[in-house]
């Protein structure tokens, strides 16, 4: 099911929202003992010192075990291949065959930024410059600095990687991208952006082509 924009709400989400080594995946079952779940956290989220800027390691202690990245059963009606974001529940699913699909934890837009729709992966980046809009930076004049751009790295707001997601050809100013803070996932802190941690945005970022379908579900609605 697709959420087409109507004109009036595409504007405003461009005037509000900010422009702002895969590794194994397997299931964790709901019945694994809280050390095994918190062990799942340390395993799938190592250091990854061959990157650009090398990504740190997320520790048991920084990120609730239920959204590490996991292989789910998933019952939907968009087809493989699909990435639906859920902002009530916290969830990226990235829609896998035979009714699988892989789950990330993710924070997503504040109230009052948040967005809902369909749109198209139209590019993919790797360590992305990052440059806040004109309008983020009239609410945020101390980011004038990076008027012209924020250099990629670590403390870059988009970390490892992001996908910037069009609509009918136009930008939207919507990214699924990275972050190395682990606690904001799982809560409402950006400015309509979708991040995910830097193991998992550079995970989701090998399994999706340009091109890929992304369907944000609106907030009270799930898939």
């Amino acid at each position: 099911m697709g959420f087409a924009l109507r004109p009036a709400l595409l504007i405003g989400v461009s005037l509000a929202l900010a422009a702002c080594n895969q590794t194994a995946s397997t299931q964790v079952s709901l019945a694994a003992t809280a050390p095994q779940r918190l062990a799942a956290v340390e395993t799938r989220y190592q250091a990854l010192p061959d990157e650009r800027f090398p990504v740190r390691a997320i520790r048991a202690d920084e990120l609730d075990p239920k959204y590490a990245r996991q292989r789910v059963r998933y019952d939907t009606h968009h087809p493989p291949g699909t990435v639906v974001v859920d902002p009530d529940a916290k969830f990226l699913y990235l829609v896998q065959e035979g009714g699988y699909a892989m789950r990330y934890g993710v924070g997503v837009g504040r109230e009052g930024f948040g967005w809902s729709g369909s749109a198209t992966i139209a590019r993919k980046a790797q360590w992305p410059t990052w440059t806040p809009p004109t309008e983020m930076i009239k609410r945020q004049p101390e980011l004038r600095q990076y008027a012209s751009g924020m250099k990629p790295g670590t403390e870059n707001p988009l970390g490892a990687r992001a996908l910037y997601l069009f609509q009918n050809g136009r930008d939207t100013l919507y990214r699924l991208h990275g972050t190395n803070d682990p606690s904001s996932i799982g809560q409402d802190v950006s400015s309509g952006c979708v991040r995910l941690l830097n193991q998992d945005v550079i995970d989701l970022y090998q399994r999706v082509p340009a091109g890929s379908k992304v369907v944000v579900l609106p907030h009270g609605r799930r898939a």
